[in-house]
């Protein structure tokens, strides 16, 4: 069964980073898994922040507003120590970070509601701007246009139909795309996340802290987890460990994303070992676990492109 998903929902589980400066291009160019130096004003980039281990620390939706002002959107529990983390790298780079969360306001908009806010769905991550207003174009879910829209707080919020903001939600884990969060900090490379599938890797660009790792993962074949959806019946947390059932004593991955579904249970984004997801049983939990079934993944990925 298909579920209408369209309308508008303010999101506030998500707050935004200010770059501003001559080299804020430049200095996120050097310290995120994305190219910001070839930037467009009609494009935007999914990226990651990693450790020096290649362990992802934050994950963005970035865009320019201007020639010298890049926006991040990100995780509002990750915003604060991401945006210290981040500074410390500046050094001489022209660039000032900071919290800019207060100064914009953020909605999800679905379905035939883009309409009345960007003409038409586009191409995903192609980014539009209206005035002071920026749209950019996400993942669908289950073949729902999907599209971040991004103003002054001034400014008035999009016209069209509510959207129950835990529907928007349930979309993000449909979409098959992970905004990370605090729980599962310094978990994946970006490519246990599908990362380089979904446009947040880029392979050609120059270094970045934790590059060196996900070459590798990319390239000598070591890549052992990949994203999955699923479903399950009950509640499960971030970060909860899943099993085989197998195989109870080791975890064979890890949630990443959950939201409730509309026709019951919920959905989720889970990071599994690739050989795991052939298993004909698994379960979030030991003792009592609850049963975890797979989905369809909504994108192929880059090794099937």
């Amino acid at each position: 069964m298909t579920y209408p998903l369209n309308g508008i929902a303010p999101l506030s589980h998500l707050g935004v980073i200010r770059v501003e400066g001559e080299d804020a291009a430049k200095f996120l160019h050097g310290q995120l898994t994305q190219d910001f130096a070839l930037l467009s004003m009609d494009q935007a980039r999914l990226a990651a922040f990693l450790s020096a281990k290649g362990r992802m620390q934050a994950s963005f939706i970035g865009f320019k507003r201007s020639a010298t002002e890049v926006l991040l959107v990100c995780s509002r529990d990750l915003l604060a120590p991401t945006l210290k983390r981040l500074s410390m790298f500046v050094l001489r780079a022209k660039a000032k970070l900071s919290d800019a969360t207060a100064d914009y306001a953020l909605y999800g908009v679905a379905g035939y509601a883009i309409e009345s806010v960007a003409v038409s769905a586009q191409p995903t991550w192609t980014k539009a701007d209206f005035d002071s207003t920026t749209v950019v174009h996400l993942y669908p879910a289950d073949g729902q246009p999907r599209a971040l829209w991004v103003a002054p707080v001034s400014e008035a919020p999009p016209a069209g139909p509510a959207l129950d903001p835990v529907l928007w939600l349930w979309s993000e884990v449909r979409s098959g795309v992970a905004t990370l969060t605090a729980p599962v900090v310094e978990a994946f490379v970006p490519q246990m996340l599908n990362y380089e599938s979904v446009g947040g890797v880029n392979f050609k660009k120059g270094c970045y802290p934790g590059q060196e790792v996900v070459a590798r993962s990319q390239f000598r074949g070591t890549l052992k987890r990949r994203a999955y959806v699923a479903h399950v019946d009950a509640d499960v947390a971030v970060g909860a460990e899943v099993f085989s059932t197998t195989d109870l004593e080791q975890p064979c991955g890890t949630v990443v994303q959950v939201a409730p579904a509309p026709g019951g249970g919920f959905d989720a984004i889970v990071s599994l070992q690739i050989s795991a997801a052939h298993e004909a049983s698994l379960q979030v939990g030991t003792a009592d676990g609850v049963a975890l079934t797979l989905l369809p993944l909504p994108y192929p990925l880059l090794e099937d492109i």
